[in-house]
């Protein structure tokens, strides 16, 4: 099997004119089923902004095709032969910055959703999401977004706190005192997969003032890292702010 398909294909030339055709993203599949794979490059082939560089069956060939290929997006089943999908999550972390992401699976399993957002994955994809949206995902992830459905973002926050805990039909909010104006925008960016650096930059401030406002959210929110607080602003609605 080929799994590496044209590395170089869509690779923008710096002499091109501004009618060239414009940088795609470099998408790599992973999963086990032939089928599955074969579905989905057919589904991305049809935009025009998304190309496949490379395929893997299982978690060892995926890091050695990402390596090969050098993808802006990974789509990452949980369930492989050799290296299961959160092994191989967890190793692509260590050598890749570039490459962000998706999870793709059947399982319905609370626990594996939070373990892959804390080993870094970008999103988390269920096989029986409609096209359109995976496609979604996809161009949201390469944005730099974080991306869970309504189901899965239910899952991930209840395992993430306890009944109640970050606001919900009858249930208290966490915040222990409003946010300011300030202070919800740098939430919203951390959402949106904003580095310190890049949001000070962004909001015209220091690094440092930055860290002293994360801070005071973190102690105002009650959440113990920028993974809890993402979540939080996804259900506030919050990393829909500067788009």
């Amino acid at each position: 099997m080929n799994n590496v398909i044209d590395p170089t294909a869509n690779v923008g030339d710096p002499s091109d004119t501004a009618d060239a055709t414009p940088v795609k993203i470099r998408v790599v599949l992973a999963d086990d089923h032939p089928i599955v794979r074969d579905g989905l490059r057919k589904l991305l082939m049809l935009e025009d902004d998304i190309v496949v560089v490379g395929e893997a069956s299982d978690g060892r060939e995926v890091l050695q095709v990402v390596q090969d290929t050098q993808p802006d997006v990974v789509i990452l089943d949980l369930r492989m032969p050799n290296l299961d999908g959160l092994s191989a999550l967890q190793a692509l972390q260590q050598f890749t910055k570039k490459a962000r992401v998706i999870i793709l699976t059947a399982s319905e399993d609370k626990n594996e959703f939070v373990q892959a957002m804390k080993l870094g994955c970008s999103g988390i994809v269920l096989k029986q999401t409609a096209p359109e949206l995976i496609i979604k995902s996809i161009r949201k992830v390469h944005a730099g977004e974080i991306w869970l459905d309504s189901h899965t973002t239910a899952a991930v926050m209840r395992q993430f706190a306890a009944p109640g805990d970050i606001g919900g039909p009858g249930g208290k909010t966490r915040e222990r005192s409003p946010l300011s104006t300030r202070e919800r925008e740098i939430v919203g960016l951390v959402a949106q997969g904003y580095k310190n650096k890049e949001m000070a930059e962004k909001m015209f401030i220091s690094e440092q003032t930055v860290k002293n406002h994360l801070h005071n959210i973190f102690d105002k929110l009650g959440v113990s890292d920028r993974l809890e607080l993402a979540l939080y602003a996804i259900h506030k609605g919050l990393h829909l702010v500067d788009r």
